[in-house]
């Protein structure tokens, strides 16, 4: 008896596409399963039109989605001999139990449905970027009447101009620190100006040019908008002249103060440029590509050349990509771009693509104006293009390194924690709280060594309002048994991030979880001053293992220690950020929020008017209502708080002496 299986819609938001799902002539145009030779008796069935199409296993599980301009030409080219197919292929179609496809207007079209599809399902076979974050750039808005430099992850479509991307965060906030020390622009946040008495003391520092106290005129402050747009565009050369001209200017009107104000910018601006490596005479924005494949390992490298500085690099480990390296860029290409990455004016490849046409089309109408896609053969293009092999070769050669370095620790770990098996995959559970208010727990793991981000979990503790750190953890582990077997019977060894209470009651749940398979369970705690001794061991860690009275120092075993306090550190960090998320929201979601007429925007705004709910409170009908506010809501604001404000304290009492009895 076969089994029906109705496919799933695979088109959102994409206009007019046909999804077709061809088979017999089952019921509800669902296709039975069925294996390769069926599936490639299939093949007239397909138009020769562009679309996309989808392989799936018996499950449904989608394995592979691939686009084409003729679908009936490259679905027949997965059915020929063999030898005539990768490895890759073969393994696909082994698996592959129905086959469907959806018709789009154009090739281009049939491009952002397949990457809208790779991102939706991630299937085994695509190649697949599992870092997808956006790295961050600057942004700048000159339409606002005041704007001001913000730090961004995505670019959008609103007519501001943004500049990187910056492959590190801290080089993306050191540089806003130094654009703002050339440019003071104004600090203060949102995109609407609050006038002031007085300017704040960023002013006082010359690092503000106090637009809020009126102490700059909105066309001088504009010049400055369009110097730091010009620098960050590279056009220095016109930026010089500027600042040169205005610096003799300011002087002939014996304002020599000002005119040392523009000679020191000046000075700064030629300063920088003369710090930046000029890779390319062609002053634009490039992305090049490089690549380096060996037996089972991919890297790719993209450099970043912004006006013809290198502005940095990021590389990508693409495990398990299989395929030539064509497919693999052009793969690469339209997930990276389609994250919402910045578009430069050309992307130089290592290889001659056969989508070279439909992906430049496909940028050009992202970015709103021509990009080129092209495998450059000479000049200073093919120079960028053996830095980039160049850098793919050694990433790939320094991780294979870093890989041998890791399992001989790992099985270091294993023999002397006595571990059943190495431990490739650990996780590490941290709690963080004060005074039990707001607990959140965290779980990291770490995958030969390395922090595997897409099994972070993070959850709000529950069962308890105390600061009971054991109870926490008890808590969040049954919850990642419960809720998450596939992550907890991955793993090979659980660290927790306490000392014996922690472990003593983490042993217990574990008897009563009684997993598939016994998970080794080891805490890690900071040795106390009283653990020192009288001859004195050092500060070290202590670790703690079931069954054993006392602890382990790892001092003499420093590579073991360091992945340990590694794996304990992140678990910290990402509890702690978790944490602060939490309490964050917690007080925005403030007393404000309970005010008839006031929403989110008018809070953000009379916070940053007042400064605390206090302030606020304290105002007159007369300020609220110039910090913007309608008349009835700001007469409303004092009368609501204080009335709040007594319930608060009424409760507080029926919290301490119980709750009133009502008599009649």
């Amino acid at each position: 008896m076969n089994e029906h299986i109705t496919p799933e819609p695979v088109a959102e938001n994409t206009g007019a596409v046909e999804v077709v799902d061809k088979g017999d002539d089952s019921p509800g145009g669902a296709s039975p399963s069925c294996g390769p030779t069926a599936l490639a008796g299939r093949v007239a069935d397909f138009p020769h039109l562009p679309g996309i199409y989808i392989f799936r296993d018996a499950g449904a599980t989608v394995l592979y989605v691939g686009k084409a301009r003729d679908l009936r030409k490259r679905i027949a080219n997965y059915f020929r001999s063999a030898d005539a197919v990768d490895i890759k292929t073969r393994m696909m179609l082994s698996k592959a139990a129905e086959l469907e496809y959806a018709l789009t207007s154009s090739e281009k079209e049939a491009l952002l449905l397949e990457a809208s599809l790779i991102k939706k399902y991630r299937p085994r076979y695509n190649v697949v970027l599992r870092d997808d974050k956006n790295y961050l750039s600057i942004r700048i808005d000159p339409r606002d009447p005041f704007p001001r430099l913000d730090i961004v992850r995505r670019f959008q479509k609103d007519g501001a101009l943004y500049f990187g991307p910056y492959t590190s965060a801290r080089a993306a906030r050191d540089t806003l620190k130094y654009l703002h020390q050339l440019f003071p622009l104004r600090l203060c946040r949102g995109k609407k100006l609050i006038p002031r008495e007085r300017p704040c003391l960023n002013y006082s520092m010359n690092q503000c040019l106090g637009a809020c106290a009126d102490k700059v005129s909105r066309e001088d402050y504009m010049k400055m908008v369009e110097e730091v747009t010009l620098f960050l565009e590279g056009k220095t050369d016109v930026l010089q002249k500027q600042l040169t001209q205005r610096m003799q200017d300011a002087a002939q009107a014996l304002n020599y103060e000002l005119a040392a104000f523009y000679r020191d910018r000046l000075r700064n601006v030629v300063t920088t440029i003369e710090k930046q490596h000029i890779v390319s005479d062609r002053f634009m924005d490039q992305d090049v590509l490089g690549i380096c494949r060996e037996e089972d390992r991919t890297e790719l490298v993209a450099l970043f050349v912004r006006q013809g500085v290198h502005s940095g690099q990021r590389t990508f480990d693409l495990k398990e990509a299989k395929g030539d390296s064509a497919e693999l860029i052009s793969a690469f290409i339209q997930q990276y771009y389609y994250q919402g990455g910045f578009i430069p004016d050309e992307v130089i490849v290592p290889v001659p693509l056969e989508t070279e046409t439909v992906l430049a089309e496909w940028l050009s109408d992202m970015k709103g104006r021509r990009v080129r896609v092209w495998a450059a053969q000479r000049g200073d293009r093919k120079h960028l293009l053996e830095m980039a092999d160049a850098n793919a070769r050694e990433g790939l050669n320094s991780r294979r390194r870093w890989q041998k370095r890791d399992t001989a620790i790992l099985e270091a770990l294993k023999n002397l924690l006595r571990l059943p098996r190495t431990p490739e995959r650990i996780a590490c559970v941290d709690i963080s709280n004060i005074q039990g208010h707001h607990a959140v727990g965290a779980v990291v793991v770490f995958d030969h060594g390395r922090p595997d981000k897409n099994s972070y979990r993070r959850y709000r503790i529950r069962l308890t309002s105390e600061p009971d750190d054991p109870a926490m953890m008890s808590e969040v582990i049954d919850r990642l048994f419960e809720n998450d077997p596939q992550l907890s019977t991955s793993l090979d060894l659980l660290l927790l991030d306490g000392g014996k209470g922690q472990l003593n009651t983490i042993v217990r749940l574990m008897e009563q979880i009684s997993p598939p398979e016994p998970l080794p369970l080891a805490s890690i705690a900071k040795e106390r001053e009283s653990d020192i001794g009288e001859k004195g061991k050092g500060l070290y860690e202590k670790i703690y293992l079931p069954g054993r009275k006392n602890p382990l120092f790892l001092h003499r075993h420093p590579d073991i220690l360091h992945l340990l306090q590694r794996i304990r550190d992140e678990a910290h960090r990402f509890a702690i950020t978790t944490y602060q998320n939490v309490h964050r929201t917690s007080l925005l979601t403030s007393a404000l929020d309970g005010i008839p007429g006031i929403g989110p925007g008018r809070r953000q705004m009379l916070l940053q008017r007042f400064g605390s709910i206090d302030a606020i409170q304290e105002a007159t009908v007369d300020e609220l209502e110039s910090a913007g506010l309608p008349r009835k809501v700001a007469q409303s604001v004092p009368r609501v708080l204080s009335e709040m404000e007594s319930r608060a304290v009424l409760a507080e009492r029926e919290a301490e002496n119980g709750p009133r009895e009502n008599h009649p």
